[in-house]
Formats: C-alpha cells, structure tokens, sequence
C-alpha cells in the first residue's frame, strides 16, 4: 500500500495547474480541471469528441494495435535472443546487424513503414514491432547468458539433450530477465502506438484522438487521452509486475 507522501506531489501538480488555468483564463493553453474531467467522467460518450469516438472506443483501438506489434516482436525476439545468446556463431551473424539498427528510434521508420507498407494498420503495427523488438531481443541475450554455468555443467553432466537444457535449464533461467524485456518493451511500444497513430491515414485511436482534438482546439480532449494513455500504461505496468512478483520470487532469493 503506498504512502501518504507518495500522494503529495500528483496532487500538488494538480493544485497547481487549477491556479495556473485560472490566472491564464484560456482554455487552448490550459484547460482547468473542471473541464477535462468532463470529458473523463463520460468514456462511452462521444458528444465531446468532434465525430471521434468515445475515449473507450479509441483506446480500444490502440490496445488492438498494439497487441497486434507487440506479440509479432515477441514470437521474433524471443526465439532469436535464445539462439544469439547460446550459439555464438548465431551471435557473431546477427549482432553487427542489430547494434547498427538498435539505436534508431522507431519514428524514424516512419517514411519506410509507409512507402513499404502505405496507409493502413500494417504501418502502425510495423512502428510497434520495431519498438518492442530490440528491448525484448536484448534482454532475452542477457538472461540466455545469465543463466548459472553450474547448472548448465550439473544438467550436462546428467546426460541431458540439448533440447532437455533448453527447456529445463535455459528457459526457466533466463525467463525472469526475458519478462523485464517484455515489460519494457510493452513500455516503448505503448509510447509508439500514440506516435504511430498521427500517420496518414488513421482515423482512430488515442493517438489520432490527441492530434484530432488539438488541430479543433479541444486542448481539454488532448489532456483528457493524456491521462487515459497514462493509465492504461500503468494498468499494464501493473499487470507486469504482479507476473514478475508470482512466477519469478526465486530470482530475489537465489541473489
């Protein structure tokens, strides 16, 4: 359970930006309170989304998409981390090649997702896989590499196949760190399917939905898919964590 002080800030930050909207008295700079909780306290309306939506509908919608990237990521990643981390041939072929795309934000395949894939989901899906893909790649590599030799040494000298290690003994050990690439990988995703989301051609969506609302001066809507974007990550988040706090306890323990 959290502490009162852990509180004190958010609410602070809210006092603040009520004061704020009233001295500046102009709801397209800073909207007060009042009126982005208008639009929160009524998620299955769409009366204040200009023809949008409601907030459920559109955030419905990018937790469609981004299941879609993130799973694609996932079922790529993980198969290819185990393989990088236990083959060093495996390793030697591919790591040049991810240590040059690695540090390319998934925006800048914008142009690339639409002129391969033009105007549709494909290139929103494409922007959340590359997302999700490396965190989830490279935690996989490190929790390969991080399982214990002397397991590895006890399981071999057992006369154990090497499909009996993978499963018994690689997995097992490296499934704590691949679920923080997981976790973390969801993370960049989720900021990605918003950005994705103003690419030509979409037409719902909270990302769709912030920019939609600012270009007809609704900066309250704008807040209001802020905070809805900043629960939905910290549900997930949550979600995460409560896996990683059941299943993976040992790692704690065993350190």
């Amino acid at each position: 359970m959290k502490k009162p002080i852990s509180f004190f800030l958010p609410l602070l930050i809210l006092v603040s930006w009520e004061i704020a909207a009233i001295l500046i008295n102009n709801e397209f700079i800073l909207p007060k309170l009042e009126s982005i909780l208008v639009v929160l306290i009524h998620p299955f309306s769409s009366a204040y989304m200009m023809g949008t939506g409601s907030l459920v509908d559109n955030a419905m919608a990018s937790i469609t998409r981004i299941a879609l990237g993130f799973l694609v990521a996932a079922a790529i990643a993980i198969p290819l981390g185990v393989g990088m981390g236990r083959s060093r041939l495996t390793h030697d072929f591919f790591d040049s090649t991810v240590q040059i795309l690695r540090p390319i934000p998934p925006l800048a395949w914008v142009p690339l997702a639409l002129a391969w894939f033009k105007i549709g989901i494909t290139s929103v899906i494409f922007i959340i896989f590359i997302g999700a893909f490396f965190p989830i790649l490279l935690n996989t590599i490190d929790g390969v590499n991080g399982v214990k030799k002397t397991w590895i040494e006890v399981a071999s000298n057992l006369g154990s196949s090497e499909r009996q290690m993978m499963a018994k003994v690689i997995l097992p050990g490296a499934a704590p760190t691949i679920w923080t690439g997981l976790r973390v990988g969801f993370g960049v995703a989720w900021m990605c399917v918003i950005a994705a989301e103003w690419m030509p051609g979409t037409t719902v969506g909270l990302g769709y939905l912030i920019l939609y609302a600012y270009n007809f001066g609704q900066i309250n809507v704008v807040v209001a898919g802020m905070v809805v974007i900043g629960i939905i990550g910290i549900a997930f988040d949550f979600l995460f964590k409560k896996v990683e706090n059941r299943w993976f306890m040992w790692r704690g323990l065993e350190r």
